[in-house]
């Protein structure tokens, strides 16, 4: 990586024997916040800005409350804009879930949310919850003790000013799972910590697999929406590619 040309790699500047940070040195922190993040650079161009509201029909309605799906998609990216708002304010701040089928675009619109936090100088950690247990489960073995450690990655989730919990629904359901799920939830509603979370399921389905008391404080740090869609979002974009 070439060396900055204002300060030669040394993070000063110096000039008439004062020195100042180097604007590099912001730069690098912010790379570092983004490399923290668990954002992949595809999800790092997610912005509110392209979010495309044509994938959702407005001839299509929600039978259970009545809304068109672009009605529905309205509402839900409002309700991720006015949290983004509140939360750079106040990050000790109601949550989201965003539920809906497959390729309904919940997390594109969870990771505008990170980045938008990002980039006005907050912190994001987004967490696939089927590989955030594995990373776990890894760390039992001698290889994978070496590697990670349990208790770091059960902290970074717990502390972060904003978590996000993609796919959390996708997994093997067991007692050890479950109870994972509930120490990181209750952790983060008992101090307040802002978290989204994007579902494939529905509320009672997140019951019977998580269990009532996890999924009642789910409901406690997030308010629900639902995106609606006629044809994953991620095939529609896969045959249009040439």
């Amino acid at each position: 990586m070439a060396e900055c040309e204002l300060c030669g790699g040394r993070g000063l500047i110096i000039k008439k024997g004062v020195a100042t940070r180097c604007p590099c040195m912001k730069k690098k922190a912010f790379k570092a916040v983004y490399r923290r993040s668990g954002l992949t650079p595809l999800m790092q161009q997610c912005t509110f800005e392209n979010f495309n509201f044509q994938y959702y029909a407005e001839d299509k309605f929600d039978e259970v409350k009545g809304y068109s799906y672009a009605q529905t998609a309205r509402l839900t990216y409002n309700a991720a804009k006015e949290f983004t708002e509140r939360f750079l304010k106040d990050p000790h701040t109601e949550g989201l879930m965003f539920t809906g089928p497959v390729g309904s675009g919940k997390t594109y619109l969870a990771c505008c949310i990170a980045n938008e936090v990002i980039q006005k100088g907050s912190r994001a950690l987004f967490v696939v919850v089927p590989d955030w247990l594995d990373q776990i489960r890894s760390t039992y073995s001698p290889q994978g003790a070496r590697e990670v450690n349990e208790q770091t990655l059960i902290d970074e989730a717990r502390e972060v000013p904003l978590l996000i919990l993609d796919d959390l629904g996708v997994h093997n359901y067991t007692q050890w799972t479950v109870n994972k799920l509930y120490s990181l939830i209750n952790y983060r509603l008992n101090h307040c910590l802002a978290t989204i979370v994007t579902t494939n399921l529905t509320a009672l389905e997140l019951s019977e697999h998580l269990g009532e008391r996890t999924t009642s404080r789910l409901f406690q740090i997030c308010k629900a929406y639902r995106l609606l869609v006629d044809k994953n979002i991620r095939y529609v974009n896969y045959l249009r590619t040439p």
